[in-house]
């Protein structure tokens, strides 16, 4: 998988779910086979539904969801999101209102592979227009559907989010 070998040729770790299953069980695979370094987080409710990845040096096992996506968030320096479903899109969401809120400095990418994410981004636009979404906060959300522009984005990209997000000014 494309992500994996660009994650290992930069030297970039890789922070996942920790499962074997799935695009990213075949990203982590990817980045292992690249040489690279993986970090599996997984909840032990999830270890035999999700079929916890067998070859990580690094597979952290938590009591809950919530402490893994605390310990995925405080390990990673970025987040990229890959296809999928209520998690990918649960846990992503939380991490941009995380640097909205200024929670951390993190840049945030989705990886739009054949328009995946084109409806969310439409959704995201239009909040805009609708003012339910500033235009500066909008643009933590980078996307791309080349691997290797997502990573440049994610890290070269400064994260530049608004201190005062609500306003009482009508305006």
């Amino acid at each position: 998988m494309k992500l994996g070998r660009i994650l290992a040729g930069r030297k970039i770790g890789l922070v996942y779910g920790g499962g074997n299953v799935g695009l990213m069980g075949l990203v982590a695979d990817s980045v292992l086979e690249h040489g690279g370094e993986v970090i599996g987080v997984i909840p032990r409710f999830l270890v035999h539904k999700e079929v916890a990845h067998q070859h990580l040096k690094d597979l952290r096992i938590v009591e809950s969801m919530h402490q893994r996506k605390a310990l995925m968030a405080d390990l990673s320096d970025g987040f990229i999101a890959l296809p999928g479903g209520f998690g990918t899109l649960e846990e992503f969401c939380e991490v941009v209102t995380w640097t909205q809120l200024q929670l951390h400095p993190k840049a945030c990418g989705l990886l739009n592979v054949e328009g995946f994410y084109d409806p969310l981004l439409r959704f995201l636009d239009h909040a805009v227009k609708e003012q339910f979404l500033k235009p500066s906060n909008r643009k933590l959300v980078r996307c791309s559907d080349a691997p290797e522009e997502l990573v440049d984005q994610i890290l070269n990209i400064p994260v530049a989010s608004e201190d005062k997000w609500i306003s009482r000014d009508p305006r």
